[in-house]
């Protein structure tokens, strides 16, 4: 018996192991099959034109890319033209779930692509942000990056007729927070949310937007050089947070200024320069919200949370779901377990079975990190 379960034991180790190579192949588009054709899922950081996803001729009209290398897991992903303004619909326009693919061995898969999104005229999106919701300013100055970016602020209700000071959320892509009109994969209703929660908590906050800087979205957010994205500008930026950004918030709203009342919260590459953030600047920010974080592009930042040291008490939030990737919940409990033997330090994670790498799981996990974050502040 002891023989048979050593023998199932190993089975399993070569199996989470092995790697595997997927072909996918497209049969027919219903239009524009002349175009290029890439794939964007949670193994490229949904880049919509990665040109090592990109499908090549494979036998009169069809298609295919074939993926090497590939770990056990669930992937998910959608067919492109080059963009997400380009990205695959049903025949009538509809937008589609992800395509989800399971691999547990070397596997061919085919597809028809029925329409395309730039066929259809999109319909005028509402805006949404509510009247606490305001532009600081649409051309910021990053001074470390020698680039301006749009900034929101979020205040609470009583904020005008009260002398209250308050903590602060900071949180990347601002486009995608508080307003359907700007959100580019949608809006996570931060605005929505706390005007409720703060009224059945009577705990308020102040939540600063940072727009993501679209093309240099992947090196700004990324602390260090990748051979595939280029030269990482994540230091950069993230000292524009802690001492640009926040001294200037300091300046011109009542702010609790305390390390522990100051939060960094992302997700995706948003949710690696967060966690990137209080590794840095431990002294400026109490915590972070690491949502679904995309720590496989930065194996470095292991050895920088191994080597964290500070006199603090920083909390961290980190959340990932089952279905964002083969690695997303390993790369997670890794990076936990890593801060968890610190001891000291507040660590919270949360894994959703049903989870996907997408701003609807974000926005619903968002409520429940505001409570959590607000039972761990010292107002």
């Amino acid at each position: 018996m002891k023989q048979l379960i050593l023998i199932f034991t190993i089975f399993l180790t070569i199996q989470s192991k092995a790697q595997f190579t997927v072909r996918i192949i497209v049969n027919s588009v219903a239009t524009k099959e002349n175009d290029d054709i890439y794939i964007a899922g949670n193994f490229n950081n949904w880049n919509p034109k990665d040109e090592n996803y990109k499908l090549k001729p494979f036998g009169g009209s069809r298609k295919s890319v074939v993926l090497r290398g590939m770990a056990a897991g669930t992937y998910a992903f959608k067919f492109t033209r080059g963009g997400f303004d380009k990205v695959e619909t049903t025949a009538d326009g509809r937008d589609i779930a992800d395509r989800v693919l399971e691999v547990n061995d070397d596997l061919t898969q085919e597809f028809t692509i029925p329409g395309w999104k730039d066929e259809y005229p999109e319909k005028p999106k509402r805006y949404t942000a509510s009247p606490q919701v305001r532009i600081i300013d649409t051309a910021f100055k990053i001074p470390q990056l020698n680039r301006t970016r749009r900034i929101w602020v979020y205040l609470p209700k009583g904020y005008a007729t009260s002398a209250k000071t308050y903590p602060v959320i900071y949180m990347q892509d601002g486009q995608n927070l508080f307003n359907e009109q700007t959100a580019f994969m949608g809006e996570w209703g931060v605005d929505e949310c706390l005007d409720t929660l703060q009224q059945q908590l009577q705990k308020e906050c102040i939540v600063v937007g940072i727009d993501n800087g679209g093309e240099k979205r992947m090196t700004e957010y990324n602390p260090f050089d990748h051979p595939q994205y280029g030269k990482g500008e994540g230091k950069a930026y993230a000292e524009f947070l802690a001492k640009t950004l926040k001294p200037y918030i300091d300046s011109k709203y009542r702010t609790l200024k305390s390390t522990p009342n100051n939060y960094v919260i992302g997700s995706s590459m948003g949710g690696l320069i967060s966690l990137y953030a209080v590794l840095q600047y431990p002294d400026v920010f109490g915590g972070a919200g690491v949502f679904s974080p995309s720590l496989w592009i930065s194996k470095e930042i292991y050895s920088l949370a191994e080597n964290f040291n500070t006199n603090s008490m920083p909390a961290f939030y980190f959340y990932t779901g089952s279905k964002e990737g083969a690695s997303s919940v390993t790369d997670m409990q890794k990076m936990s377990e890593l801060l968890q033997k610190k001891q000291r330090y507040i660590i919270r994670s949360v894994i959703n079975p049903l989870g996907q790498h997408n701003e609807t799981y974000w926005r619903q996990e968002f409520r429940d990190f505001y409570r959590w974050m607000m039972n761990n502040l010292k107002m």
